[in-house]
């Protein structure tokens, strides 16, 4: 109905998303820093902690990449050299000319990534405007993502299960959800320390794509009533999501194969994924596996979202508190993925 109480026009063509207002050309040579907002004032935030080293802003020009680390549908991450420190970084190209409203949200988002200081979150040191393409540099994990990899030992799963509730607790505390945790959005480095990477920018240049070309990767691991409105009474608690999101990926680590099936996970269709996750019962862990990891997957794998256990409940878990302290063990890996 149009404001004026009329029906409107039954033909009325829709709004075409790909058509833009011509934009004056610039320079592609040039790459603007763009300013990042000033740390949040709500009181609700935690005050940044010593335990990230404050790095002053630093000059794309003095930037020069070494090599790529990663790719997908949206973008690349390089490998960068800050030349006059030699202090490494990995700088994430976002592909593609944003409108400026989708601008100005991934600036809010990159708020949230500038004031989280805790050590499993991955720092973000800046943001550039460069030929049209928004470039993030942002803190090198040189292990790469855990995406491919098996973790057999229960102890060193532990650690990572550890490590990760860690970081989901820090950003649930500031009123953050991920919306989007999965194996290759868990960073590692040499020195075995696990970081949450991609609860900024990622998802709001999701929500701007084209629903056919998003990754069917990224759908297996929502939530059942994220997927299906009408389960849970139609009310989404991105908290809870994000935890049904965490148990499904340390299910992945020790199966060393998506839980619902790996053909589905990586490369089914839809409609058998969405199915599967919404109808079919939660995974579960083997009876192979020790009684705390069964049930610690458990605490996570509810279809109901009220009765998944919060990232802080989880962490007083037997099998975390149980099981911590691994030894240094490689990682068995099925591909060699580096994703940042």
């Amino acid at each position: 109905m149009k404001s004026g109480g009329q029906p409107a026009p039954a033909n009325r063509p829709r709004r075409r998303p790909d058509l833009t207002l011509p934009m004056p050309q610039r320079d592609p040579a040039l790459a603007v820093p763009l300013p990042l907002p000033p740390p949040s004032t709500n009181s609700m935030a935690t005050p940044p902690s010593t335990i990230g080293q404050t790095i002053p802003a630093l000059n794309f020009s003095d930037l020069e990449r070494v090599r790529r680390v990663g790719s997908g549908s949206g973008g690349t991450v390089w490998m960068v050299r800050h030349r006059p420190t030699g202090r490494i970084f990995a700088l994430k190209v976002i592909y593609g000319n944003h409108e400026e409203d989708v601008r100005r949200q991934i600036l809010r988002e990159i708020e949230i990534l500038r004031t989280a200081d805790n050590p499993f979150v991955v720092r973000c040191h800046g943001m550039y405007d460069h030929a049209g393409e928004i470039q993030i540099l942002l803190e090198y994990m040189d292990g790469g993502s855990l995406e491919g990899r098996q973790i057999s030992s229960e102890r060193f799963l532990a650690d990572v299960a550890r490590q990760t509730l860690a970081g989901l607790s820090y950003l649930h505390r500031q009123k953050i959800v991920h919306r989007d945790i999965k194996p290759s959005n868990l960073l590692i480095n040499a020195a075995r320390q696990v970081k949450i990477a991609d609860f900024g920018v990622g998802r709001i240049l999701a929500q701007t794509m084209d629903p056919c070309n998003s990754s069917v990767g990224t759908v297996a691991y929502m939530s059942p009533e994220r997927i299906n409105t009408d389960l849970n009474h139609g009310v989404y608690d991105g908290y809870a999501g994000d935890i049904w999101s965490f148990g499904l990926s340390v299910l992945e680590f020790y199966l060393g194969r998506f839980p619902f099936g790996e053909n589905l996970g990586r490369q089914g269709d839809w409609a058998s994924l969405m199915c599967a996750i919404c109808y079919s019962n939660p995974p579960e862990a083997p009876l192979t596996a020790s009684r705390e990891f069964r049930s610690f997957i458990s605490c996570c794998l509810q279809k109901e979202p009220a009765r998944r256990l919060t990232a802080v409940q989880l962490l007083q878990h037997p099998f975390i508190t149980q099981l911590q302290h691994p030894p240094l063990q490689p990682l068995s890996s099925s591909s060699n993925s580096s994703h940042q």
